[in-house]
């Protein structure tokens, strides 16, 4: 019986002290943004926190997905730009779930349109004094990854990250678009998470016109082995010029049903980012469904009235290999970090 005992207790030793993964989970907010990240130690960044509907769909939806990684509170929240599509749900989201630190990129350059004014200001009321501006190369605290600040309020890092810092070729190609209608997109926080040989890109809303900072005409970033797809796969961003830089493994894209997916920026990622897999938040309905993803890549198919918001997740071991799970099939595929 002793023998037995220390057996037991051993075993439960070792599986506790075993290395823990890092998750990430995509909710569908249908358009909109929400990105779940737990780090090994337990720690949490929501970053962004989607629409704000009549029902509370999505705030109820990033409380489920808190409720599924075993969490008590959001540690940390990252607002990338203040549109409603990603931070709509916050107030909503507050009432469900306890919120640690507030982290944005300063005061909305919106703030002249009254209904930007009057989000901002309950925005800001709520996180108090529990309110960080980020800049570019700031850290952010989740304990367990490295998380760096490339990109707030349109300012980029000036220098590289460990391991990029070479010239982009086909900067030279470069044409900007027309300014963009909604200017706080281009104030999006954009950070790199990196846990071991892993690192994940995500730049918000970041426009086509200030991609060029961080990858013109050296790459500040350098490869990516994991990228969340800007302005939810729009051709509004995700230039040439970046995705060329970066050269995803992987990408993710936050789209709905009828907003982002564009094909160009499925053409892009494939042919100039040499991205081998796209999964997909949502089966985009307004492109043709060759070029969507494969089924079992989707998580969800449905309009919005018939949408399940079915999840994506990521979970990174220590060793770098990372695993993409639909959650609707349970269909996953692994790969090697670079």
């Amino acid at each position: 019986m002793k023998k037995v005992l220390l057996l037991l207790l051993a075993t439960a030793f070792a599986a506790s002290s075993a290395p823990k993964n890092l998750e990430i989970y995509w909710i569908d907010a249908e358009g909109g943004a929400s990105t779940l990240i737990v780090a090994p130690s337990g720690e949490s960044m929501l970053v962004d926190t989607a629409n704000r509907t009549a029902d509370d769909r999505d705030a109820k939806r990033i409380f489920a997905t808190a409720q599924k990684a075993g969490l008590k509170k959001i540690d940390i929240l990252v607002t990338t730009h203040f549109h409603g599509d990603h931070y709509g749900a916050l107030q909503a989201l507050a009432k469900m779930i306890p919120i640690g630190m507030f982290m944005d990129h300063g005061e909305s350059v919106e703030i002249a349109r009254p209904n930007v004014a009057a989000a901002y200001k309950a925005y800001v009321e709520l996180a108090g004094t529990h309110r960080r501006i980020l800049k570019a190369g700031d850290k952010i605290p989740l304990k367990g990854v490295d998380l760096e600040v490339v990109i707030s309020a349109n300012n980029a890092i000036s220098k590289p990250l460990p391991g990029a810092g070479t010239p982009n070729p086909i900067c030279a190609d470069y044409k900007p678009h027309p300014a963009d209608v909604d200017p706080d997109n281009d104030q999006s926080v954009g950070f790199v998470l990196k846990f071991g040989k892993f690192d994940f890109l995500d730049l918000g809303d970041l426009t086509w016109n200030s991609e060029p900072k961080l990858v013109c005409p050296v790459n500040l970033i350098g490869k990516i082995d994991l990228f969340q797809t800007s302005h939810h796969g729009l051709d509004r961003s995700n230039s040439p010029q970046l995705l060329a830089a970066i050269q995803p493994t992987v990408a993710i894209m936050n789209d709905g049903p009828h907003k982002g997916g564009q094909a160009s920026v499925f053409e892009t990622l494939r042919k100039v980012g040499g991205v081998r897999d796209i999964w997909q938040g949502h089966l985009a309905l307004d492109t043709p469904k060759e070029i969507n993803s494969p089924e079992e890549m989707i998580a969800n198919f449905e309009a919005t009235p018939e949408c399940k918001g079915n999840l994506l997740k990521v979970s990174v071991e220590p060793d770098g290999k990372f695993t993409v799970t639909n959650l609707r099939n349970s269909f996953s595929k692994s790969y090697v970090a670079k």
